[in-house]
């Protein structure tokens, strides 16, 4: 009985000529990783669910009656070049990141993606350093959010490299909710260019 149970738990364990080694292999254990599915996506749907109602709320209680209306595009296309390349890629990187979220993990779309993702969070990031629009004379609390994301993204990629799925899972999760949704409803307040766009 016990030479049985011996034999079914080596059985289980993959032998060391089965592991990959190397960077083209990083990112292979995300498959048995996220066997877990269901529980995985539950726990990321009430993260970035609460953090959608949060940014929602703000924008209710600061814009008072405010009245929804298609994209003012003229205003859009009147700022400046930085600010353009800002939002290209904060809407690239939403855009990316949902589908990474709750797509499948560890497979090539979702390396491929993953890459273009992180070049449009740190496009994100590093361009917004450029933007002074809530404070002209220097960085304002929006610039430590930015600072934060240049900083946790690389590490992310790092993360799963070293096949530290968990680590990455938070770090990108964490990105994606405080460094795209926090932040993006907050360029709704009122008084500022996406809030002028769609309600002003």
């Amino acid at each position: 009985m016990g030479s049985s149970r011996r034999t079914m738990s080596a059985q289980m364990k993959p032998s060391a000529s089965t592991v990959s080694i190397g960077p083209s292999a990083a990112l292979a254990p995300f498959d048995d990783t996220f066997r877990s599915g269901r529980r995985e996506v539950t726990i990321r749907t009430i993260i970035v669910g609460a953090g959608l109602t949060t940014a929602l709320a703000v924008i209710v209680l600061l814009g008072g009656r405010a009245h929804l209306h298609w994209p003012n595009l003229a205003l859009l296309t009147a700022q400046p070049l930085v600010l353009k390349v800002h939002i290209a890629a904060a809407l690239t990187a939403l855009g990316i990141g949902a589908g990474l979220m709750w797509g499948p993990k560890g497979t090539p779309m979702h390396r491929a993606f993953g890459w273009t993702w992180v070049i449009a969070m740190m496009t994100t990031a590093i361009s917004s350093f450029f933007l002074h629009f809530i404070n002209p004379h220097g960085f304002s609390p929006i610039h430590a959010l930015s600072a934060y994301v240049a900083i946790t993204v690389p590490m992310g990629v790092a993360y799963a490299r070293r096949r530290n799925i968990r680590a990455h899972r938070r770090a990108m999760t964490a990105n994606f909710l405080f460094g795209l949704i926090i932040a993006g409803a907050f360029t709704f307040v009122p008084g500022r260019l996406m809030w002028q766009v769609f309600f002003g």
